[in-house]
């Protein structure tokens, strides 16, 4: 099996092109290949697909085997990939995903190379049930939820997966390790979910720190940034356009008020290629 290693701001994936399906196996696959001591090394598996709705089809399989429904990264690094190794001459194409459908993506070239990606990741899910959370309430803005003995406020949204965006004074030092496992399955979440742990810097800049259901703390996540700008602007922290600083870079979010979209602006990387042995 050849494979291209890829990342998106340091969240990195094993990618695969050619396959027409999932292996029976891709469980097993993912968790293997993606043990950073036995295996190549990864976040994620990825797989790039035909597609009977839109030019390619992505399915992201999780470094504990687990399938992620969207990935902001990984739909990134989908989109240079196509483009560097000649499957497709469009700057503008679609890409079908599992969980947020057919997203709209757009491509800087320079040199022949896609050097930055625009994603249009559609419009936020805000109903508690939908994200989902046990919550029944058309938003759950500010919601306390308890975890061994403290108590957190988590604003939900989904972007065709399920995020919570908790406000804290230090991003950068906080403890995803202590905290993050536990919220990630709290019951209050019956699909667990993706927890982001976020600093306010200014109207237009968030540091965030996240931790990825089924793949524990990563360096950055792109759905994760696109909920943290939502959430940050239904609790009247930031301004409907803004940066956000994760481990491995920034990126560039909008949520537009006329189409009720939000957009996504940021790099792709290929690191190497290999054959499993």
């Amino acid at each position: 099996m050849k494979f291209t290693k890829m990342h998106g701001l340091g969240n990195d994936f094993i990618v695969v092109a050619g396959e027409q399906a999932l292996p029976d196996n891709v469980d097993r696959l993912a968790i293997e290949l993606c043990n950073r001591y036995f295996g190549i090394g990864a976040d994620g598996l990825v797989y790039i697909l035909p597609s009977e709705k839109a030019d390619f089809r992505m399915r992201i399989i999780n470094s504990d085997g687990s399938e992620a429904e969207q990935c902001g990264n990984a739909i990134r690094c989908v989109a240079k990939y196509v483009y560097d190794h000649a499957l497709t001459d469009k700057t503008e194409m679609t890409i079908e995903t599992l969980g947020a459908g057919v997203q709209k993506v757009q491509l800087t070239v320079d040199n022949g190379k896609a050097v930055k990606v625009r994603v249009d990741m559609g419009a936020p899910i805000l109903n508690g049930l939908q994200v989902p959370t046990t919550v029944d309430a058309d938003r759950v803005i500010a919601q306390p939820i308890e975890v061994n003995g403290r108590q957190f406020l988590f604003t939900a949204v989904s972007m065709g997966n399920p995020h919570c965006v908790i406000y804290v004074d230090d991003a950068a030092g906080f403890d995803l390790q202590a905290w993050g496992p536990k919220l990630e399955t709290h019951p209050m979440f019956p699909r667990k979910i993706n927890v982001e742990f976020v600093t306010v810097k200014s109207r237009t800049h968030t540091d965030m720190r996240v931790w990825e259901r089924g793949a524990g703390p990563t360096l950055a996540c792109g759905t994760g940034a696109c909920a943290t700008v939502v959430a940050s602007v239904l609790n009247g922290l930031t301004e409907r356009t803004a940066t956000v600083s994760l481990m491995g870079g920034d990126l560039l979010i909008e949520w537009n008020e006329a189409d009720d979209h939000v957009y996504m602006t940021g790099p792709a990387a290929e690191v190497f290629r290999g054959e499993l042995a």
